[in-house]
């Protein structure tokens, strides 16, 4: 008879995801995931079958939980123009937050690139919540007069993506948060209603 399990799954994929957030892939061994976790080797593996499974789980987590956050700023703060700066400025305390920790899809794609598929369709689709989500504020911030009327929504929402992206890339090399916030007055600048 097979033994029930004794831990909080969701918790250990939360715990994996820190290691992996902080490691990088390549970086996080499996002694570090059993520390990390408080799992021994033999828990980890019938779990979750190998390393990169639990990373899947991991970014899967991490991805789930950046959505969450993003859609509840961006349907909760005013205009246009001003979702866009409260995203900006999430962005920019969040890394203050994590000192420079940057962001787990971003560092991955970083690590990566486009060589393993899976990570690859689970970051594209990750990429396309947030865009469809960029998109919709950009058009509702043309209809409020807050964002340039002759930029296309779908455009606006790639460059504001890519703006948090670069954000993030800048607290990575040690950037500091005045020269982040000059970053994001620039990119408000950009798209804001003329």
């Amino acid at each position: 008879m097979a033994r029930p399990k004794e831990f909080d799954e969701r918790a250990a994929v939360g715990r994996a995801m820190d290691a992996f957030w902080d490691r990088g892939y390549e970086g996080t061994s499996t002694q570090a995931l059993c520390e990390a976790t408080g799992l021994g080797r033999s828990s980890i593996y019938n779990t979750f079958t190998s390393k990169h499974e639990l990373f899947m789980r991991a970014l899967d987590h991490y991805a789930e939980r950046g959505i969450v956050a993003r859609t509840a700023l961006l349907e909760d703060s005013g205009t246009g123009i001003e979702r866009f700066g409260a995203l900006f400025s999430y962005t920019i305390d969040e890394e203050v937050a994590h000192r420079g920790r940057g962001c787990l899809v971003v560092n991955t794609v970083a690590e990566f690139g486009d060589r393993d598929p899976e990570i690859k369709a689970r970051i594209g689709a990750d990429t396309g919540r947030h865009l469809t989500l960029l998109a919709a504020c950009a058009r509702e911030g043309q209809l409020d007069g807050t964002i340039d009327s002759a930029r296309e929504p779908g455009d606006i929402a790639e460059f504001a993506h890519s703006t948090v992206a670069g954000l993030r890339l800048m607290s990575r090399r040690g950037a500091r948060q005045a020269a982040m916030t000059a970053v994001a007055d620039i990119a408000l600048n950009a798209i804001a209603a003329k």
